[in-house]
């Protein structure tokens, strides 16, 4: 019955990584975009 258990753990430390690495691009990719945004704003002087 120990596997069932391991599974799980592997399973759940596999999904917290995809969410962490899915989540840290966001981020990333937000303030790019954000960067972008405010560098071809016409509104500076």
């Amino acid at each position: 019955m120990w596997y069932f258990a391991w599974m799980l753990g592997v399973t759940m430390a596999v999904l917290l990584a995809s969410m962490s690495a899915m989540m840290c691009d966001a981020k990333e990719c937000a303030l790019d975009e954000a960067r972008n945004k405010a560098a071809n704003d016409p509104r500076q002087g």
